[in-house]
């Protein structure tokens, strides 16, 4: 199980999620899940957006944990919109291209999950992907082609929807080769003023997901809390665990639902896989 984390606000230094909190996601990567023999200890990325239109990429396929760079650039940079990733591989090879969030134009896209018996479905999932998109591919794994597959059925102009519908073909693909539960998935993607988040799974489990209440509420809970002083009254994190051990911070999202997160809003709606057109 990979976990991942997404900010939404005024802009901060990735640092205060990524290291500072006592669950921090570096700290996540060094512990094991409960259902984890190993930690996720197999590479990361942490993208933001800037100064450019396009967002910035820092790849690594080394342990999150014991890497200076990430910490240095973590605690220079400052951004309003960011997604870190930290990896635990599923059977695809350890490197710097199978590393999220993966990238396209102002896109980028994290993932949590995996596509059951992905070799079998490989095939015909990389077939689906869009000619001009397809060049574009680098690594080997699952959530790139994914993300792809998303890119296919129309991200980039209905971003839940071009996730439905990926998520329905990996489904149709799985049933039409025998797969009982093909599909496994909490996924992040943003084009740097909203970040949509889902989660889902064919079965009955389902990797989990979180987002933070809001800042006011936060306050009125925790009035002594002077950690959160500085976040702007629209600052939302969405995460695969909580960060801190505060009850009445982290809202749990339901299986089965997506959400779209903008400066001082978070927007709930079903997530239902679509057969592609």
């Amino acid at each position: 199980m990979c976990r991942w984390l997404g900010y939404v606000g005024s802009p901060i230094e990735p640092r205060e999620l990524l290291y500072d909190p006592e669950r921090s996601l570096i700290e996540q990567s060094r512990r094991h899940a409960p259902a984890m023999s190993v930690p996720n200890g197999d590479g990361f990325g942490l993208g933001w957006y800037g100064r450019r239109e396009v967002p910035a990429v820092f790849h690594s396929a080394t342990p999150a944990w014991g890497d200076r760079n990430l910490h240095t650039l973590a605690s220079e940079i400052s951004s309003p919109l960011f997604l870190a990733h930290v990896r635990a591989a599923t059977g695809t090879p350890v490197q710097e291209t199978n590393c999220h969030p993966f990238a396209h134009g102002r896109w980028l896209f994290v993932h949590n999950g995996y596509v059951a018996e992905y070799d079998r479905l490989r095939r015909d999932m990389m077939l689906a992907v869009r000619p001009d998109l397809f060049p574009e591919i680098r690594g080997t794994t699952d959530s790139e082609l994914m993300f792809h597959l998303a890119l296919t059925f129309g991200l980039e102009e209905d971003p839940l929807g071009g996730l439905a519908r990926m998520a329905g073909f990996v489904e149709a693909l799985g049933a039409a080769a025998g797969v009982a539960e093909p599909l496994q998935m909490t996924v992040g993607v943003t084009d740097g003023e909203r970040l949509y988040a889902a989660r889902y799974a064919t079965g009955p489990v389902v990797n989990s997901l979180y987002y933070s209440a809001d800042m006011e509420s936060l306050r009125q809970l925790y009035p002594v809390e002077e950690r959160f002083a500085h976040f702007g009254p629209e600052a939302r994190a969405v995460v695969s665990e909580p960060l801190v051990a505060l009850p009445g911070l982290w809202h749990e999202v339901p299986a089965g639902s997506a959400l779209t997160v903008e400066k001082g809003r978070v927007t709930h709606a079903p997530f239902v896989p679509l057969p592609p057109d």
